[in-house]
């Protein structure tokens, strides 16, 4: 899982880009008529069970070659239940290289439902002094927020266009719904600070052997575009078991990419 502190779509989605990391393509371009599923939170096309308790740690890397490590967190997954109702519960913790070469700490808690990933909680704080503490219900966001280097906390209580998944996690709805290739996945996307959702479609290329931090990984490709403006957001790839994404690209707008390794860790 990542997390962020953030007809001509078909076309786009057909074109077969070269693989910066240099992974091995072994599947064909996705088709033009290929299969689209409109998944909304709530669906039955949605399975949050087919992730298991699991810890796995994400480093971010920037520049040429390799290029520095500039940020790295822990992802931690335990299931349980909220009044009968099944429950996710992630728990991220890490640290970042800020602009003028310092160390922030932050902390982040969700709770999403088990089977649908509907979010339900957000807890964030950071060594910045930014804190955020929310409950999600439905169309409903409601709880605080306080800003960096702020004591007091502003108040919170908006309603949503529409239910979304949450963003800092989107690579987690292309495993729940269910790929093959040329699958094309068009999902709704919400962070805390937003008050709409986004649409975002994910488009399943097919299976790609990536370099995972110098081990080779068979992985599903799927690439993520926002709909309203067509631009593409991050490519991702994807596995069936801990630690679920191994590798993902996000590019910048100065033309850098962000590039991400996952790997699974004792508990």
């Amino acid at each position: 899982m990542q997390v962020w502190t953030a007809a001509g779509m078909l076309c786009m989605a057909a074109h077969a880009g070269a693989q910066p990391n240099g992974a091995i393509e072994s599947a064909r371009p996705v088709a033009a008529a290929a299969e689209t599923l409109h998944v909304e939170v709530g669906s039955p096309l949605v399975n949050g069970r087919v992730y298991a308790p699991h810890r796995a740690r994400v480093r971010v890397w920037m520049g040429e070659g390799k290029g520095r490590l500039v940020s790295e967190w822990t992802n931690d997954l335990t299931l349980g239940d909220s009044a009968g109702r099944p429950v996710m519960r992630w728990v991220t913790i890490g640290t970042q290289v800020t602009p003028a070469g310092d160390t922030a700490r932050w902390e982040l808690r969700q709770t999403y439902d088990g089977v649908t990933m509907a979010p339900l909680g957000y807890a964030r704080t950071g060594s910045n002094g930014a804190a955020a503490s929310l409950r999600i219900e439905g169309r409903r966001v409601h709880g605080w927020r306080r800003a960096p280097g702020d004591t007091a906390v502003t108040r919170v209580d908006q309603q949503l266009d529409r239910p979304g998944f949450f963003s800092g996690a989107s690579d987690l709805v292309p495993l729940a719904v269910g790929m093959k290739p040329g699958m094309i996945i068009s999902a709704p996307m919400w962070a805390p600070n937003m008050t709409r959702a986004e649409q975002r479609v994910f488009t399943v290329r097919g299976k790609r052997a990536v370099d995972v931090e110098g081990t080779m990984v068979t992985a599903w490709q799927v690439d993520e575009h926002r709909v309203s403006n067509r631009a593409l957001l991050a490519t991702w790839y994807l596995v069936e078991e801990s630690p679920y994404m191994v590798y993902g690209e996000v590019p910048m707008p100065n033309g850098q990419v962000r590039r991400m390794t996952e790997v699974a860790i004792p508990r």
